[in-house]
């Protein structure tokens, strides 16, 4: 921590005790973040609730909590996942004097921050004012069954004066209208879409209200988020690189391997991809050592042989890295500078007019400098960071990661490109390079990127204006996951939330959820919307056909209305049971 970093920590503290001391003269307390229920030991700070934070008041937020106003890092420094806010899905860390945003998560250590502005004007706010503007702006849906209701009566009506008028008897009246049923109508339609609603269930994909199942199926312009709608929602492991020049027995499976189990204890946001492929490089290793791979013996270096790797001593260091013993190694996995660390805490330095080289240590060990390190493994593409490993003191590699899309997306947006879908856009907020990658892997031309709600917003109006403009209007729908979504998720013609089963303000905003966290959905319910309106019509018009038929066969008197009766049932039932059909699954 530099001088004015330890500087801006204790006026932190400073502050924080005067307005401590100022607020219990007044019967108040100083306000915390809402993640912890427990008050500090010393009772300077409690929990309150957010609305009670003020201008001014210094907050603490914890690790794996969440930012809860707009404010001013104090702290010398903190790492923010703000995949929620904007869309990057790479942690971004900020120094002293930095704005926090609220909705922000904050990673691996606790941050201070100074209130800038109280709950109702911070970003998480403004985000909830414009899912609620866009919720008022949303037109209603005409239900299909309603277009054809009143056409329907009037016709009847017109068979039945028509009848009567030329047989000059009341009684052809009556009987025409015995068979002009509307219950092709009033339950036909009802049950078509309750079947449907409850194939969708049966998908993982909830529906709000009835209408939405009728218009999903004539979506024509899908917009999607980028992270974690198309990508997975943390960078993942894409590679392990081992430093060249190096002479070492291990390989990218042991690096993996080791810095995984050392990472499942930490609560760093990138912590979680680690771990994950750790475990499926101990798998490998596993299964190589059962197939009589024998070439790293245990003795000299672990993962094979044994179901579990013996951990001990974890140490985390906050913003820097996490430290530990594997099977007898010291591993240490984290930034550069941490990671080549020397095992007396010094780190070896060139001056500007020296060139990158190998420094000797006073304990005799040599260790490469920062510049050679990073010149030897080369760049890192602008979707990518690094995070490095040593074992027993010696730097070995660098894991890579990166936000990746979805093992399916490709796919479900093929899929949906064969429904007959005519655009699909990605809105995102993260950079235009790395949302270009993403694109291209998955297969979408139209990206628009650096996007705040707002802008995402924009986007969607715009195109539900231009459609209108024209010659029939082309249903929009988007598709996200974060906070950042939840105003489009509204303002689109469909909202489709992809979740996990949990509550979040997407999932509130739209009008679609998708529970299972699987992007194949998604043009499933579509398949499944469509074929539910298809048969849906069906039924209505083959109901309202055989009515038709009947009404002008009394019309003629050749139908009584005690058979008119029996006849209206059995064309009731008939739309009924073919309304049915959507429960078969054709899709």
């Amino acid at each position: 921590m530099t001088d004015r970093d330890a500087q801006a920590c204790e006026t932190a503290v400073s502050d924080a005790l005067k307005t401590d001391a100022r607020r219990r003269k007044e019967g108040l307390a100083e306000s915390k973040s809402t993640g912890s229920e427990t008050p500090a030991r010393d009772a300077h700070f409690r929990t309150v609730p957010v609305d009670e934070v003020a201008l001014g008041d210094v907050v603490i937020v914890l690790p794996g909590e969440t930012v809860p106003v707009d404010g001013e890092l104090l702290s010398g420094s903190a790492t923010l996942d703000l995949s929620n806010i904007n869309g990057e899905p790479v942690p971004r860390e900020i120094f002293a004097g930095a704005r926090v945003m609220s909705g922000a998560v904050n990673g691996s250590t606790t941050l201070t921050m100074r209130a800038t502005q109280v709950a109702g004007d911070s970003q998480y706010q403004r985000i909830m004012s414009l899912v609620a503007s866009a919720q008022e702006s949303r037109p209603a849906v005409v239900k299909t069954a309603d277009r054809l209701a009143v056409p329907f009566t009037v016709l009847a009506l017109v068979i039945a004066g028509v009848a009567w008028a030329m047989a000059g008897d009341p009684t052809r009246f009556a009987q025409v209208l015995v068979l002009a049923t509307p219950c092709p109508l009033l339950i036909a339609a009802p049950v078509a879409y309750v079947a449907g609603t409850g194939r969708l269930a049966k998908a993982g994909v909830l529906i709000k209200t009835q209408d939405v199942l009728e218009t999903l199926g004539r979506v024509g312009h899908v917009f999607f988020d980028k992270t974690g709608t198309l990508t997975v929602k943390q960078p993942q492991v894409v590679r392990v690189e081992m430093l060249p020049g190096l002479d070492t027995r291990l390989n990218q499976d042991h690096v993996l391997m080791m810095a995984g189990v050392v990472e499942n204890y930490s609560v760093h946001i990138l912590a979680k991809g680690i771990a994950k492929a750790g475990l499926e490089a101990l798998a490998r290793l596993d299964q190589r050592f059962a197939d009589g791979q024998r070439n790293c013996p245990e003795r000299d270096f672990p993962g094979h042989g044994r179901e579990h790797p013996v951990v001990k001593n974890i140490v985390e260091d906050a913003g820097k890295g996490v430290s530990g013993e594997v099977n007898g190694h010291r591993v240490r996995v984290g930034r550069l500078a941490f990671a080549n660390e020397s095992q007396d805490g010094f780190q070896p330095v060139t001056h500007d007019d020296q060139p990158a080289r190998t420094i000797e240590l006073a304990t005799g060990e040599t260790r490469l400098t920062s510049e050679t390190i990073r010149s030897r493994f080369g760049a890192l593409a602008p979707d990518e960071m690094a995070t490095y490993v040593s074992v027993d003191g010696q730097l070995v590699a660098r894991i890579v990661l990166r936000d990746v899309p979805r093992a399916n997306a490709k796919r479900a947006l093929a899929q949906l490109r064969e429904l007959g879908v005519e655009s699909l856009t990605m809105l995102t907020g993260d950079k235009a390079s790395s949302a270009r990658i993403i694109a291209d892997e998955v297969g979408i031309d139209d990206v628009q990127a650096e996007l705040f709600p707002e802008d995402k917003v924009n986007a969607v109006r715009k195109a539900t204006a231009m459609t209108e403009s024209g010659s029939r209007h082309t249903v929009t729908m988007m598709v996200g996951d974060g906070v950042n979504d939840a105003p489009v998720l509204a303002a689109a013609d469909i909202g489709m939330a992809i979740t996990d089963g949990t509550s979040t303000a997407a999932s509130e905003s739209a009008q679609v959820v998708i529970m299972n966290d699987d992007i194949a959905s998604v043009p499933r319910a579509i398949a499944i919307a469509r074929r539910t309106r298809r048969v849906m019509l069906q039924a209505v018009l083959l109901g309202l056909g055989l009515a038709l038929v009947g009404m002008i066969a009394a019309a003629f008197n050749l139908i009584p209305v005690v058979l008119g009766a029996f006849l209206q049932e059995a064309i009731d039932v008939v739309s009924i049971l073919w309304a049915l059909t959507v429960l078969i699954d054709r899709d």
